[in-house]
């Protein structure tokens, strides 16, 4: 992709100075997500400053999963995160894997435990919380603290070897359990774990914690500058710690910025995995979901993507951006590309009772509103119609002006049509509209005898093409916040999507594939849906509505 210049911030003025005073000649960013789940948009902003930085001052960014946990990794998320990662337009300089490490990292772990600076521990987890103090108070040293040197290192050699149980025994960091900062008060380093890992197999049954691991990778890959949200900022006397006890060659410096909040959107895996466990969504691609595969799904750009996340910037300060900004930019980027199109998606039948009957003429319609280099098409036009249900109304109500009985309106590209009855079922309700329409009025003939107050969008009934259209709402509903007892489940949007049958018209998609983008007239940007069209039914997913009110 071609290098965009990031708005200024304080990390890429603290990579501006490492520079330009000589402290590094290259800078190296790592983008090290957790193969735990997929992408979401949260992370979208750090693949956005990592790989950024890189590219503008012509470094490097790694690709490196954290593969610590055995437990909850797995090789699908691995083959998301890659999709993901390209699809936002960037490429790693190198891929790698915290387990390629795992060797390396025990070694270091020895080191600590030959220093004294590490010790085996037997009590229980609920003891080492117990143990470790609150916020206010000191913990209180473990009875195992004062193990030897050679006791531990038989120890973890045996915890490696698999004598133990899972949770019998960890090794943890021999530091200060009065330290005001809770995270340095003697934390796990390894743990075991009988579980078989995706890239390492049955190899180990001692896993690295991720405190211990993070900072061993990124100084084993020369990281020069390591980007984190502003939770690990407690983290980093820890983390220097572990660079400079295990005597690590390169030294790293963690910088943390806020992390992206969003309106109405979940940026939690634990939780998105729960959405789709519960089956309250498709899977983690389902359009609703915050996930880069299912923005990609729903029909989202990664132009639109890179441009909110650099618009948004670098912070110190945690803030809640509204979801419509990032809409505001996915309709930009949309509106010169999409190919204007005509759908029906509540269709209600317009018989124009004068035109001739089996007679079918073409129309000429433009296939982009905002780009007349994109040419135009020919739409059939007939004696029976589709119009949408909103735009008839038997009892107009103030300022109505679209179809009603005895109104006039436009057939968008087409001639004036004036109702003139209407056909009910035997529930009394509207199933047939009929109208008489004036050959003169022919879109580009000049005519110019009278105007009328609405245009409304149409497709020919005789050839148009059944679709499915997938509308959708936020999942998540901000008015039910946690933090007043609900329970995230709770706050699901009951009517986060609606499934309607229509029609569309029959040239604009004839050779529409997944993933095409298309404008339809009146209703919104859409997108061919990847998982449901098949040859024989179109499904389309709405991307965003046209209009909103949100202002950058």
């Amino acid at each position: 992709m071609s290098t965009e210049n990031i708005a200024s911030n304080f990390i890429r003025n603290i990579v501006t100075e490492d520079l330009e005073t000589g402290k590094h000649k290259e800078i190296i960013t790592r983008f090290p997500p957790e193969p735990n789940g997929y992408l979401h948009v949260g992370h979208a902003k750090s693949i956005v400053l990592n790989f950024g930085l890189a590219d503008e001052f012509k470094g490097k960014t790694n690709l490196r999963f954290d593969d610590t946990n055995p437990v909850k990794e797995d090789t699908e998320y691995v083959e998301s995160i890659k999709e993901d990662v390209k699809w936002l337009g960037f490429d790693w300089d190198n891929l790698y894997f915290a387990s390629d490490y795992f060797d390396e990292m025990y070694q270091r772990a020895i080191i600590l435990i030959k220093k004294g600076k590490a010790y085996v521990c037997d009590l229980s987890a609920d003891e080492i919380k117990e143990y470790r103090g609150t916020l206010t108070a000191p913990g209180k040293e473990s009875p195992y603290r004062s193990r030897s040197a050679e006791e531990n290192l038989d120890l973890f050699e045996r915890m490696k070897n698999g004598e133990f149980k899972d949770g019998e025994k960890v090794l943890r960091a021999k530091i200060d359990m009065a330290s005001p900062n809770i995270n340095m008060r003697d934390p796990i380093i390894y743990r075991i774990a009988h579980a078989t890992h995706h890239n390492t197999g049955d190899k180990w049954c001692i896993y690295p914690m991720y405190d211990f691991a993070h900072p061993l990778e990124d100084a084993i890959e020369a990281i020069t500058h390591s980007v984190c949200t502003l939770e690990f900022e407690a983290h980093r006397p820890l983390y220097d710690w572990f660079v400079k006890e295990c005597e690590m060659e390169s030294v790293p410096r963690q910088i943390e910025f806020a992390r992206l909040n969003m309106t109405n959107t979940v940026m939690s895996k634990r939780k998105l995995k729960l959405l789709v466990d519960e089956k309250i969504v498709d899977g983690w691609d389902d359009p609703r979901m915050p996930t880069i595969a299912g923005l990609r799904r729903r029909g989202y750009t990664p132009e639109a993507i890179r441009n909110f996340c650099r618009e948004i910037g670098v912070a110190k300060a945690d803030s809640v951006v509204d979801s419509q900004m990032l809409d505001f930019f996915l309709r930009e980027d949309l509106q010169p590309k999409a190919t204007l199109a005509m759908a029906v998606l509540r269709p209600l039948k317009l018989v124009i009772t004068n035109y001739p009957e089996g007679q079918t003429e073409f129309l000429e319609v433009e296939n982009n509103a905002n780009d007349e280099s994109a040419g135009t098409r020919l739409v059939p036009f007939s004696r029976e119609l589709y119009i949408e249900q909103e735009d008839f109304m038997e009892v107009p109500v103030k300022k109505y002006f679209r179809l009603f009985p005895g109104n006039e309106v436009r057939l968008k590209g087409g001639y004036f049509v004036t109702c003139t009855d209407v056909i009910k079922d035997a529930d009394g309700n509207v199933i047939e509209v009929h109208g008489i329409y004036d050959p003169e009025t022919k879109s580009g003939s000049g005519f110019t005898g009278r105007k009328v107050k609405a245009t409304i969008h149409w497709v020919d009934a005789n050839t148009a093409v059944p679709a499915e259209f997938r509308l959708f709402e936020p999942l998540i509903l901000d008015d039910a916040p946690e933090n007043e007892g609900k329970h995230f489940l709770e706050q699901i949007n009951p009517n986060s999507l609606t499934v309607l049958e229509g029609y569309t018209e029959n040239i604009a998609f004839k050779d529409a594939k997944p993933l095409d983008k298309f404008q339809l007239v009146r209703n919104g940007f859409f997108t061919v849906d990847s998982k449901y069209t098949t040859s024989k039914k179109l499904v389309f997913n709405r991307i965003v509505p046209l209009k909103s009110s949100f202002k950058l």
